[in-house]
């Protein structure tokens, strides 16, 4: 078994109560860290955490938190510091599908997706950044897609705000380096989760996802959460400890870029 060297690190999952956020968060604390997870829901956000507590005998505190709030981006940090009193990991996840043609987006829907998917991630950088340097240890991880790599057309405003995060990644992981902070981002293609279930509206689940796989993934089929989680939890370990800046994609083959 490959020792990751997790027991004991602190960390934020945004997005935690669902798919890739809570498949992370069930990870790291199988691992042995300590997780606050987060999301806007509250109820629906504390049932995840007990799920991942029963199945994990983990230390997971669950912390409703909207990203597009400074102040509760704040509130968040600090009741991971009051509890465990440092942060060690960061997975910048919260953020929904969102693509359309052009003519179709209006300044309010820009607004919304770049609000949550890049001044959310910015918002908790900027908060877990300075313990993070203070300890001279530190691991983020921004969840953005291949679209943000090569776009497609009608694929806006998610593919520019994507586009937004691979460059922040490379920014923060340029600059702290030299603080021991490592900061990748993970470039997601298909993966089973709820928005993509209701895109069957209603139809055969499992029809859906072998038509997008064999549409879309040369691999042909549909990546698991879990499988994402490894990934995740592997970046923010011990064992990659000499990747920082990097933009991965996990896509089963199906993005037009390496």
């Amino acid at each position: 078994m490959l020792e990751l060297g997790l027991k004991d690190k602190v960390a934020i999952i945004t997005g935690g109560s669902d798919g890739l956020g809570r498949a992370g968060a069930q990870r790291l604390a199988a691992e042995g860290a300590k997780v606050a997870i987060a999301a806007r829901r509250a109820d629906h956000l504390e049932h995840a955490a007990e799920d991942i507590r029963a199945a994990t005998g983990g230390d997971v505190l669950a912390v409703p938190t909207d990203v597009t709030q400074a102040d509760q981006c704040e509130r968040l940090v600090q009741a991971v510091l009051k509890r465990w009193g440092r942060v060690d990991i960061l997975l910048n996840n919260a953020g929904t599908s969102a693509a359309a043609a052009f003519a179709d987006v209006s300044d309010e829907a820009w607004q919304a997706d770049w609000e949550l998917k890049v001044m959310g991630a910015v918002r908790m950088c900027r908060l877990v950044i300075p313990p993070m340097r203070r300890q001279r240890d530190g691991r983020i991880v921004n969840i953005t897609t291949v679209s943000g790599k090569a776009p497609k057309g009608k694929g806006v405003p998610t593919s520019v705000s994507r586009a937004a995060g691979i460059n922040l990644t490379k920014s923060l992981a340029n600059e702290y380096a030299a603080d021991n902070v490592r900061v990748n981002t993970i470039c997601i293609g298909l993966v089973r989760s709820a928005q993509i279930d209701r895109m069957a509206q209603g139809g055969d689940l499992e029809a859906h996802y072998a038509r997008l796989a064999r549409e879309r993934v040369p691999l042909g089929r549909v990546a698991q959460a879990a499988e994402f989680a490894d990934l995740f939890a592997f970046l923010v370990s011990d064992r990659a400890s000499y990747i920082t800046g990097t933009a991965i994609n996990f896509d089963g083959g199906g993005g037009a870029t390496v």
